[in-house]
């Protein structure tokens, strides 16, 4: 038994006591080797055989003995119990069953595997989850893509759509809202489908945009979601009921970022954030199918349109050959002249050849035409320029070394050379016109800005000759026209001009006004005009005989030819004002009797649509190409209060290309109290703002001409509009540089009202009169008495500070408009002032002109500009500059000023300081032009260099650091200006 061999028994013999303790033994042998033969079973079926369940059965044991063998048992059955568990939960997982975990007592090691196993259930579980939601929504999207496909109706794409969708995301109401344009461009929302749609409610038929929640989700292009919503806002209702506790969800259907349709759907329970993924995605992916809709219904409607005319043609053809049969008789009469027909054919077929030949040579003669004039004048500008260039140098006798006769000769040189380059341009504006290359640039022309320019450049012409000169512009005329204006002026000047070189005697007449008739019958654009105007040149001259009448219309011919003629001219500006006329819409009539007078009358249409299309284009057919001038677009025209503006009314000029928010800014301008001026041009805006001085204006920096710096730069350099406050309202974050350059405020453009309501308060107030405040800081008394003697005038009020506290105090106590500031104070410098007035949110707009006479360093010039992030600081050392600073952020009307003031100004703003020691590149393959810039160039103190060629320029330009400008000839040998520049 100690060597673990429980097979041997006691077999001595023995009686009593002896025999008894042998028994025991033997018993208590065989109940060990019972027990050691189950357990070893139990331990290779769970251990080795994998077999589950099995039990120790020992009989008679006892004690201890028997504990061990439940001990055996229990741990057998725990382990069994805990296998089987995990095997359970193994197996539904294995079948796609997901929702068992383990639930079985266990520790340690066991309970760790029990815990994990349960983990990866749960995440497989979620991830299953997630994968099936996916999968429905993607299966799902793709169905309605396949179902919407090939579609042709929108009715049937609505209804489709709602049947489908609305059960399938479990909701139970639903409408779809189509976006159609209407007249004259506008939108709104009709109604496509409903789905469920019943009881005392009606769906509007159509909605606009912005109204409501649909027309809110369809301007705004974002998805709306209702939660809970109230229960008297709508009901879902069937035969047996009505529910009214519900969510709503509005949505878009998109097509690039532009809003095809609204859908609105109402469920009974919350929607799901899978269910609002798959509308998202949904909407985003009919969005090509109404689309495509669309652009199928126009084209059906084209289609149907076309099978009309078929139907229409087929009818014609019918009648044709009902004629064709009657014809056909006649025809038989006819065949005896076929032959005739024939032969006269070949020979008109040779004739016709004949004249392409020539129609050939002759474009090809034109084509050559226009090279050789554009070629020759630029052949006869070089060295007209350097003519004129040194002719003007010589005539202005800056050195004063000349006597008053060769100043007088190089003002006849100067004069001569303008009149021979006057004609170079005449030739090639014709050349242009010829050739189809000249464009239009379409304003709103004022009838009495056009009166008065008239009046201006001709009536000292006509009062030189002792000819009365009237201008008659009609009463029923509105305000303005559209058209060109530079074109426009051209025809009249030229017209003009004629009219007062032909007359000797008698007058000269300009009529304007509204026409119903006078022009050619059939011509194609003012026959279809709403109105015309006409503007009629009438003289007493010499006439134009009738067999010269067309001919004067033509190039280089005029009435008075022959080399006795009595007056000059090219007999180009006629030909220029015909074809210019066309450019605009228009033409040119004459009446005109010999010895008594001429009347040309120009005729053009109120509102520009396009040139004469017809006459165009037949006179720029050539062989090889034909050049169609398309019609400019027009601007929108916004209705604004130009005709109700009385003197004295406050008038805010508003300069914003974008039409919507121009309109918008005009509402807050005239709810704040102003007259509102709209211009969607940069040039249109300067001029309304010389015509009408408003009392303030709101400028964009993006304008289709030109830049809103540009136009801030031109306003603030006229003295009469310098004065004007300009509040810039623009997308681009450049707050420093506006504000530096003389801005009042900066603004960016928001989705709100909220921040322009407040500055345009902000410009209200300030346009109301009043003294301007100036604080003057400068701890020198005699140079604060300076400064104050400097900038004093009745028109602003100036508060003294001898140091930073007392500065710091005076700010804070009152409002002032602009500060004067030297650096260097008893108790801070002007730095540490500078930091606290940009700490302090009140103080932090104030407007800082910094007068110093300090050379600042590197270091103190990069302080500023940090602290110019937040304060406008102008570095100034001149009295001068220091009163055009002070002048501009105070808004002061220079031309109330004192005229010692005025001068210092004009002198400041007429001063070559700024070109001074900048250096210049002129490239030009003409020594003669090179050295005229050059010598213009070098009266301003500019450093010039000069490069011949292409080539050369480059290789200075990455030479030379510090070069400031580049003057570039275009027509250059080797390489040309286009090239070198690119």
């Amino acid at each position: 038994m100690a060597n673990g061999n429980l097979t041997q028994r006691l077999t001595v013999q023995a009686k009593g006591e002896v025999a008894a303790l042998a028994d025991t033994i033997n018993g208590m042998t065989d109940t060990l080797a019972t027990f050691a033969d189950q357990v070893s079973n139990v331990a290779r079926e769970v251990g080795v055989d994998g077999r589950l369940g099995g039990q120790a059965n020992v009989p008679g044991a006892a004690g201890t003995w028997k504990d061990l063998t439940g001990n055996v048992n229990l741990l057998a059955a725990n382990l069994t119990t805990q296998v089987r568990a995990i095997a359970e939960v193994a197996t539904a997982v294995t079948k796609g069953d997901l929702t068992h975990s383990i639930q079985v007592d266990a520790k340690g090691e066991v309970s760790e595997l029990k815990d994990n196993i349960n983990t990866m259930i749960s995440n497989l579980r979620e991830t299953t989850e997630s994968n099936r939601e996916q999968d429905w929504l993607k299966t799902n999207l793709a169905r309605f893509t396949g179902m919407l496909q090939g579609q042709r109706d929108l009715n049937t794409v609505g209804k489709m759509l709602l049947s489908e969708l609305t059960p399938l995301v479990n909701a139970h109401q639903a409408s779809i809202y189509h976006h159609s344009i209407v007249d004259e461009g506008d939108s709104e929302l009709r109604l496509l489908a409903t789905y469920a749609q019943g009881g005392d409610i009606r769906l509007a038929q159509s909605i606009r945009l912005g109204e409501g929640l649909v027309g809110e989700c369809a301007l705004q292009s974002r998805r709306i979601l209702l939660a809970d919503v109230p229960t008297d806002y709508i009901a879902i209702g069937s035969s047996l009921g009505a529910a009214h506790k519900l969510s709503i969800v509005v949505l878009p259907v998109l097509y690039e970022n532009q809003t095809k349709a609204v859908i609105e759907i109402a469920s009974l329970q919350p929607f799901t954030t899978v269910n609002l993924n798959f509308l998202d995605q949904l909407a985003l992916g009919i969005g090509a199918v109404f689309n495509t809709i669309e652009a199928t219904m126009r084209t059906e409607g084209l289609l149907k349109q076309s099978q009309e005319l078929t139907v229409e043609l087929q009818s014609r053809q019918i009648e044709l050959q009902q004629t064709n049969e009657e014809l056909g008789t006649k025809a038989r009469l006819l065949a005896e002249q076929n032959a005739e027909v024939e032969r006269k054919n070949t020979e008109v077929e040779q004739a016709r050849r004949a004249l392409e030949e020539k129609a050939s040579e002759l474009a090809l003669t034109s084509k050559y035409k226009s090279e050789f004039l554009a070629n020759m004048s630029h052949e006869l500008r070089t060295p007209l320029n350097s003519i004129l260039i040194l002719s003007q140098q010589l005539a202005e006798n800056s050195p004063g070394n000349l006597s008053p006769k060769q100043v007088e000769f190089s003002r006849n040189i100067n004069s001569s050379g303008s009149d021979l380059l006057n004609l170079i341009n005449d030739i090639l504006d014709l050349s242009k016109i010829e050739s189809g290359t000249v464009t239009v640039d379409i304003e709103e022309i004022p009838f009495h800005g056009l009166r008065d320019s008239l009046d201006r450049n001709f009536r000292h012409v006509a009062e030189a000759k002792s000819l009365p000169f009237r201008i008659r512009f009609r009463d029923d005329l509105p305000r303005a026209m559209d058209s060109d204006p530079k074109r426009l002026q051209q025809i009249l000047k030229n017209l003009l001009s004629n009219a007062v070189k032909f007359t000797s005697t008698g007058h000269v007449e300009v009529r304007v006004g509204l026409v119903d008739s006078g022009w050619t019958a059939d011509h194609p654009v003012l026959g279809q005009a709403q109105h015309v105007v006409a503007f009629a040149v009438e003289d007493t001259g010499i006439g134009v005989a009738p067999d010269k009448q067309r001919l004067i219309f033509e190039a280089f011919q005029q009435a008075d030819a022959g080399t006795s003629r009595k007056y000059g001219g090219t007999g180009l500006g006629l030909a220029i004002s015909r074809e210019l006329a066309v450019l605009l819409g228009g033409e040119i009539r004459l009446a005109s009797v010999h010895g008594q007078g001429s009347t040309f009358t120009l005729f053009l249409p109120l509102h520009y649509s396009g040139p004469d299309q017809a006459t165009a284009v037949r006179k720029a057919k050539s062989p090889e190409t034909t050049v169609i001038t398309l019609p400019v677009a027009r601007e929108e025209h916004i209705a604004d209060d130009r005709d109700l503006i009385a003197p004295g009314d406050p008038v805010l000029l508003v300069i914003e290309d974008d039409p919507h928010y121009a309109r918008i800014l005009l509402g807050l301008a005239r709810d704040k109290g102003f007259r509102g001026l709209v211009a969607t041009k940069g040039a249109v805006g300067l001029s309304l703002a010389r015509q009408y001085h408003p009392s303030a204006i709101s400028l964009d920096i993006f304008l289709p001409d030109m830049l809103g710096w540009t136009v801030l730069n031109q306003l603030k350099l006229d003295p009469a509009l310098r004065h004007i406050p300009v509040q810039i309202v623009t997308l681009e974050e450049e707050r420093q540089h506006g504000l530096s350059h003389g801005a009042f405020a900066y603004l960016m453009k928001e989705p709100t009202t909220a921040g322009l309501e407040t500055a345009f308060d902000r410009l209200r107030e300030f346009t109301i009169p009043r003294t301007k405040r100036l604080l003057v800081i400068e701890d020198n008394e005699i140079e604060r008495n300076a400064v104050v003697e400097l900038l004093g005038h009745d028109d602003i009020a100036i508060a003294t500070a001898g140091s930073g506290e007392e500065a710091l105090e005076a700010l804070r106590g009152q409002q002032f408009d602009c500060v004067v500031l030297d650096l260097r104070l008893p108790d801070m410098t002007g730095f540490e002032l500078l930091e606290q007035l940009r700490q302090d949110p009140a103080l932090a707009a104030v407007p800082v002109v910094v007068f110093t006479g300090k050379d600042l360093s590197e270091d103190e010039q990069d302080r500023l500009a940090t602290m110019s992030k937040s304060i406008v600081i102008k570095d100034v050392r001149s009295p001068e500059r220091l009163l055009d600073e002070t002048a501009l952020f105070l808004h002061r009307v220079v031309t109330e000023l004192p005229l010692a003031k005025q001068a210092m100004l004009e002198r400041l703003h007429d001063s070559s300081e700024v070109l001074q020691g900048r250096k210049v590149l002129v490239v030009d393959d003409d020594a003669r032009n090179i050295f005229a810039l050059t010598s213009v160039l070098e009266n301003h103190e500019v450093e010039v260099l000069s490069a011949t060629n292409g080539r050369h320029a480059i290789d200075i330009i990455k030479s030379t650091p510090g070069l400031a400008m580049v003057l570039m000839d275009i027509m250059m040998p080797e390489m040309d200006g286009y090239e070198t520049i690119r």
